[in-house]
């Protein structure tokens, strides 16, 4: 992969990164403001619990994105790691497939395999 499209493809992370970690602060204010609320009806404090689990899960899914974006930009920065290359089977992975999902570490014929073998152990 050359420099020129290593550098379109850390953009693209460090867009993604900019906008996670902005979301990340505006919940945090959003829950700490929703925190001093009181319920005095269970249903009402039961729907809340359940928004903010929600909150919270897909909060900490943004999280491992967080730092799957990390180490993608530090593979792109790394002259010596080979961003875009799959780390299974060894070859380039798609621009397409990058462009889709530029975190990604294997190619699309490498990631349905491990789905496969995922669905056959019963995962």
């Amino acid at each position: 992969m050359n420099k020129s499209q290593r550098e379109h493809f850390k953009g693209i992370l460090n867009k993604q990164l900019e906008e996670l970690l902005d979301d990340a602060e505006r919940t945090v204010i959003d829950m700490n403001r929703t925190e001093d609320e009181s319920f005095p009806d269970p249903t009402d404090r039961a729907s809340h619990e359940t928004d903010r689990n929600f909150t919270l899960r897909v909060k900490d899914r943004e999280r491992k994105l967080v730092s799957k974006i990390k180490e993608a930009i530090k593979r792109i920065d790394d002259e010596d790691e080979e961003y875009g290359v799959c780390e299974i089977c060894g070859e380039d992975i798609s621009e397409k497939r990058l462009e889709v999902r530029p975190v990604t570490t294997s190619c699309i014929e490498c990631k349905k395999e491990e789905e496969e073998e995922e669905k056959k152990a019963g995962h």
